[in-house]
């Protein structure tokens, strides 16, 4: 299973800036391959010593735990919205907040506008940790395109 904490261990792995995959892998086992254990997949601390990133950190400590905390958001932001209960690592302070904002769209950095629908769209457990990621930051894309299929009138044929 692709926990949150695999998940954030896989993160860890990847080239900087490239954490699809192992998000892609969490979503599709979150939202499909194990949605009956979707309490299970967050429930395990991501990392045992939480620590914020001393001023003179590297990059990539700093980047390491702009992840952390998008993590801890991500926890909290699911088991709201599915009505579990919220894992307490993700309360621990250590995740409480970046000293920055974090936007996940590289334009946002230079445009106005995109800054501003960030802002304006990201849920409020990741706001609140001043990541900015927009509304559709977890979106289960099958029951997206189920609900389309219906608006639409749309019938399964034989």
């Amino acid at each position: 299973m692709q926990t949150l904490a695999k998940t954030f261990a896989e993160i860890g792995g990847q080239a900087p800036g490239f954490p699809l995959v192992p998000l892609g892998n969490f979503m599709m086992d979150f939202f499909r391959n194990h949605a009956d254990l979707r309490a299970e997949l967050l429930s395990d601390p991501i990392q045992e010593q939480p620590r914020i990133p001393a001023a003179d950190a590297s990059p990539q400590e700093k980047e390491a735990y702009q992840w952390a905390v998008f993590c801890a958001a991500s926890a909290e932001y699911l088991a709201h919205r599915y009505n579990l209960d919220c894992p307490a690592w993700a309360h621990d302070p250590a995740y409480r907040s970046l000293s920055e904002p974090w936007y996940f769209v590289p334009m946002a950095y230079k445009n106005e506008r995109v800054r501003q629908r960030a802002v304006t769209t990201t849920p409020e457990e990741f706001a609140r940790r001043n990541i900015f990621c927009g509304g559709i930051i977890y979106v289960d894309k099958y029951s997206e395109a189920q609900k389309f299929v219906v608006s639409q009138g749309f019938r399964k044929t034989a």
